[in-house]
């Protein structure tokens, strides 16, 4: 893996440090900066750039859900993974729209926060375990709102299948010997059927509807 910056935003000094102590023994790590809040981030990235941000989603003054739209507005190539005391869907659906790649809960492993931060620089998602668990156990609760699988063509379940999988769409058009351009055609029309609005959209859609094993 290459040298990378992380930046940690959370509002809890200790919390920051702890993971700092834990992140500077990492060889992939080069540099690690913090904020305390969303509006002291978007200060610090006026003038800086970063690879991943561990994101805390509740803190004074803005959200990590604010902070995560507005940076990925300005820089769209930064990797946020969210930060919870919680697993409730409204928190990891919300920071998923707001276009989050990934979602750690606060009691995690070490181990689970390596292989996010590996996961996503890989442009991959990454979900605690705990998440992924959740999202499963709701599924018999959200059938009212559950899109059919015959909704999807069948060439669209084996271009979602291979997203959930972390191929790139170069990659899923080599792999099915057809163009790049097909395959960002369906990608388009994925998202509108799911109504997702990114890939860790469409991964918790193909979770939540069972269609293969993620």
């Amino acid at each position: 893996m290459k040298q990378i910056h992380i930046h940690i935003v959370d509002d809890h000094s200790l919390f920051r440090e702890g993971l700092k102590f834990l992140l500077a023994r990492c060889s992939f790590v080069a540099h690690i900066s913090e904020s305390e809040n969303g509006v002291e981030f978007l200060a610090f990235m006026k003038q800086n750039n970063v690879d991943v941000v561990l994101m805390d989603i509740e803190m004074p003054q803005m959200d990590g859900v604010t902070a995560t739209k507005t940076i990925l507005a300005q820089k769209p190539d930064v990797k946020i993974i969210a930060l919870s005391m919680y697993g409730y869907e409204h928190y990891y659906t919300r920071m998923i729209d707001a276009g989050a790649c990934g979602f750690l809960l606060k009691n995690s492993n070490f181990d689970d926060v390596q292989r996010a931060i590996s996961e996503v620089l890989e442009g991959k998602n990454y979900f605690s375990p705990t998440i992924l668990k959740a999202i499963i156990g709701n599924m018999n609760r959200r059938q009212a709102e559950k899109m059919q699988q015959s909704e999807l063509t069948e060439r669209e379940i084996e271009i979602l299948y291979n997203i959930c999988k972390g191929f790139s769409n170069a990659e899923i058009a080599e792999k099915l010997f057809i163009s790049k351009r097909t395959v960002d055609k369906h990608r388009e029309n994925l998202l509108l059927k799911t109504h997702a609005h990114n890939t860790a959209g469409l991964v918790i859609f193909a979770i939540r509807n069972g269609l293969f094993e993620i």
